[in-house]
């Protein structure tokens, strides 16, 4: 008798054992994937990180482009009143 309850004992203490691994390999395994979740997340963020930067500098280029385009404009618009005044002051004379 004492030997069936010494087996029952033994048998009983490898399932936990085994229940204990199997729960403590799969928290490793959700550890593993909250970290490689962690590190994607980390890589996106610096990529978005890196395309805002880019777009910024479009969006920069693009205004000092805009802006030098109105100056030229600009000049162009004060070349043609003052070639329009010459004209009139050739004609005067």
């Amino acid at each position: 008798m004492l030997a069936l309850a010494a087996t029952l004992f033994v048998s009983c203490d490898k399932q936990k054992a085994a229940i204990d691994n199997n729960a403590e390999a799969t928290k490793n395994a959700i550890d593993n994937r909250k970290d490689s979740v962690d590190a994607a997340a980390k890589a996106d963020k610096k990529q978005a990180d890196v395309d805002a930067a880019i777009e910024k500098a479009k969006i920069d280029a693009k205004k000092a482009s805009d802006q030098a385009q109105l100056d030229a404009d600009k000049a162009k618009a004060d070349a043609k009143a003052a070639l329009e005044k010459a004209k009139l002051d050739a004609e005067k004379k």
